[in-house]
């Protein structure tokens, strides 16, 4: 019997709110379930536990992880001409296909026990991360089979039986895997797919067997052009009852060896001019027996679910790693470029418009790489990620995008002539498949990270919608009351948290003791206030329809996100040792996410469909003000990190690939080296107002200098110089043009 509050009070709250709140459909209800909260939880509490972010473990690698990067890994990247692959072979060559076999990149995440590397998920994603600096198709070749697919499902939910059939096969790279998902008709809404699956009886192996009919057809497949085994997902009927449920049983996902009669597999899409193996696939008339599915026919339905929980880490690693290279390799590359070239007599790295971009360029490369880490100490933990997967999946692509962008303007004219030497085209051309996949950003952001983190992170939120969808009322009312009247105590005290903490200017928030950076810890904690109560406002005043608000859903999924990459860059300033060098970047990236976060949280405000909620959120949380973020000085300190050599460089620009003789990136690297070498030489001609032969007349400098100085002129203009063809070389690359045929000739 509920509680005489329940009958009283709470009942016809009850009634309400089962009209209100969002209801959970069953396939939002396996997503939810398929996660597990972490660290955004107590950012979504309004009042964050310091203590709990400082006891997670740094993620670090072990002799054998580090073994690989600077053995396999390096020696793959140095196969590698990543011009040749994406202009003229149209994939990896035969001899890195083999290597990649024979050192089990297939199977890092495969367990020892059926030969994989079994390695840190930390691993994965600095195998992944240290691959990308070199070659996008060869970092996507990698990470597909180590992510969403049938090594993780099977790892996650197989049999015993398919484990032994199939994981020692799929780690050696005997077996390489695709996994086909998107459909013509349903892209990011995968319930929607109308690929099918008929349970019944048909031939296997000589025998009648009970099985599934399959027809499908799938695109935008990574490996499907090569892949001797599909994880397909799609919908599973069983409308003679051989299963003995419904007839509709859900999404299912059953793994297809790719030589059976009616699949098809080998015509490729062009994903954005990279090179690496994509393409659709269909079947018709397909048969399996039912073993085929994953985890046997106990799964059958609950395929979803299992899509989540493998999404929650993968998706947490290979994009994120991906980004994170590119943000890296723009900020080392930028850095290094605008010491290097000179306009107007000066290194284009001391022109504020040049410095506004690599400012920005330090703080991301430093703050998503933080992000990053702490993401995967969160998956070696053995924790499923899935909201803070979705951020770092957008938020890691949005600023690669955002980092190569400002990378290109400013090496202007070398990052637009494309050819071996233009070390930036291949990743610019790679950002839109990393906004794209894996959850297109449009629906991870506006849907995913406040849709799922509102329900999962709130301290009671998911308790309530789960209340309220119990079938028996009296149970339904009873748990519900339980949970209100402790989201209402919740709630009240995130008033008087945002309330204090915002007309304090967040000098009363918690904070640890965290030397120059404590004052950061409390705006947060202050904005963490203020977060919970609009999300609170927004359930009480929105309800169900909250759904449908995409723009201000998206808007507050920034600012979790941004709370999110914030703590980790002060969780990673504290693991380093406080390094005093790397303040700038840090106090940089707190101040551009704080005003971000006024920015969203003002936005979300002036949006909000109630106007009396509207004007009691801008009373309590003040979003408003004078944060305009990084300010000029903050911005040449962080661009002065990247321009100059220093222990802090390194630590921003973290592990990237040092190039090869056959691209841009080696020589610029020795032309960098060269131009520090030889900077006090050329101070003293400059004082000297002499030329370096000048100066060695005059005594200024001796002919052993002279000779550096003309060594890195040399340097100097190869790496500012661009690629040009012959019309030959052209016609190799465009077969339209004849050999040797001008314009003219050809127009006539």
């Amino acid at each position: 019997m509920p509680s005489f509050r329940a009958r009283t009070l709470t009942k016809p709250i009850h009634k309400w709110a089962q009209k209100a709140l969002p209801r959970l459909s069953d396939t939002e209800r396996e997503a939810m379930e398929a996660g597990e909260v972490w660290w955004e939880a107590e950012l979504f509490s309004g009042n964050p536990d310091w203590s709990k972010l400082a006891a997670v473990k740094p993620p670090a690698l072990t002799a054998e992880e580090q073994a690989f990067l600077d053995g396999p890994c390096t020696e793959l990247c140095s196969m590698i001409d990543d011009w040749s692959i994406n202009q003229l072979d149209a994939d990896l060559p035969d001899d890195v296909w083999t290597f990649l076999r024979d050192n089990r990149f297939f199977g890092i995440i495969i367990p020892k026990e059926y030969g994989g590397l079994d390695f840190s998920a930390f691993a994965h994603s600095e195998i992944v991360r240290f691959i990308s600096t070199r070659s996008v198709a060869a970092a996507v070749t990698v990470m597909v089979p180590n992510s969403l697919g049938p090594g993780e499902l099977l790892h996650m939910f197989g049999t015993d039986a398919q484990k032994d059939a199939w994981l020692p096969r799929l780690a050696s790279g005997q077996e390489l895997p695709a996994f086909g998902l998107t459909s013509n008709e349903a892209g990011s809404d995968a319930g929607a797919m109308i690929d099918e699956g008929i349970v019944e009886k048909g031939m296997w192996e000589g025998e009648e067997v009970l099985g599934v009919r399959l027809n499908w057809s799938k695109r935008y497949i990574t490996l499907a052009p090569v892949c001797t085994v599909l994880g397909l997902a799609f919908q599973l009927r069983d409308p003679d009852g051989h299963l003995g449920r419904e007839k509709d049983i859900g999404i299912t996902c059953a793994l297809v060896p790719t030589d059976l009669p009616g699949v098809e597999t080998g015509r490729r899409h062009i994903p954005s001019a990279t090179m690496f193996l994509n393409g659709p696939t269909t079947g018709k008339d397909v048969f399996v027996p039912l073993d085929h599915i994953i985890g046997g026919p106990d799964y059958a339905g609950r395929g979803w679910m299992m899509l989540m929980s493998a999404l929650a880490a993968g998706r947490g690693i290979s994009l994120p790693s991906m980004g994170c290279a590119a943000i890296a390799l723009s900020a080392h590359t930028t850095g290094a470029y605008s010491r290097i070239r000179q306009q107007f007599g000066l290194p284009i790295g001391k022109f504020g418009g040049i410095q506004e971009r690599m400012g920005r360029l330090a703080a991301d490369a430093y703050a998503m790489d933080a992000a990053r880490r702490l993401t995967c100490a969160g998956l070696d933990e053995g924790r499923s990620l899935s909201v803070i997967s979705a951020i770092m999946k957008a938020h890691a692509t949005f600023r690669m995008r955002e980092a190569i962008n400002d990378a290109m303007d400013v090496h202007s004219g070398k990052a637009v002539i494309d050819g071996p030497s233009n070390y930036l085209q291949s990743l610019y051309r790679a950002v839109p498949i990393g906004i794209t996949v894996e959850g297109a950003n449009i629906v991870t952001r506006s849907l995913i990270i406040f849709g799922q983190g509102s329900v999962r992170a709130h301290p009671h939120m998911l308790d309530e919608m789960m209340a309220l969808g119990m079938e028996d009322q009296a149970e339904s009312l009873d748990a519900f009351d339980r949970h209100f009247w402790a989201h209402v105590k919740h709630s009240t005290k995130t008033v008087f948290r945002a309330l204090g903490r915002a007309w304090t200017g967040g000098r009363i928030g918690p904070a640890p003791h965290a030397g120059a950076v404590t004052d950061i810890y409390r705006q947060l904690a202050r904005w963490s206030a203020a977060y919970a109560l609009t999300a609170d406002m927004a359930f009480l005043t929105i309800g169900g329809a909250l759904k449908r608000k995409e723009m201000i859903s998206g808007r507050m999924g920034d600012i979790l996100s941004e709370m999110y990459i914030l703590s980790a860059t002060l969780k990673r300033w504290q693991d380093e040792g406080r390094q005093k060098e790397d303040l700038p970047v840090v106090r940089y990236a707190a101040d551009r996410a704080f005003a971000r976060i006024r920015l969203a949280l003002d936005e979300v405000i002036a949006n909000f469909p109630s106007r009396w909620a509207a004007w009691l959120l801008r009373a309590v949380t003040l979003p408003g003000g004078s944060s305009r973020g990084p300010d000029d000085a903050l911005a040449e300190r962080c661009s002065d990190l990247l321009y100059e050599p220093s222990d802090a460089r390194d630590r921003i620009v973290g592990r990237v690939h040092g190039g090869c003789a056959r691209d841009g990136i080696a020589l610029l690297n020795e032309c960098y080296a060269m131009v520090i070498d030889c900077a006090p030489l050329m101070k003293k001609l400059r004082a000297a107002e002499s030329d370096p032969d000048a100066g060695v007349t005059g005594g200024i400098i001796t002919q052993q200098e002279r000779e550096r100085i003309g060594r890195m002129q040399d340097l100097v203009d190869q790496v500012i110089a661009v690629d040009d063809y012959e019309p030959d070389d052209l016609a190799r690359l465009y077969p339209g043009l004849k050999a040797g045929q001008s314009h003219k000739e050809a127009a006539e």
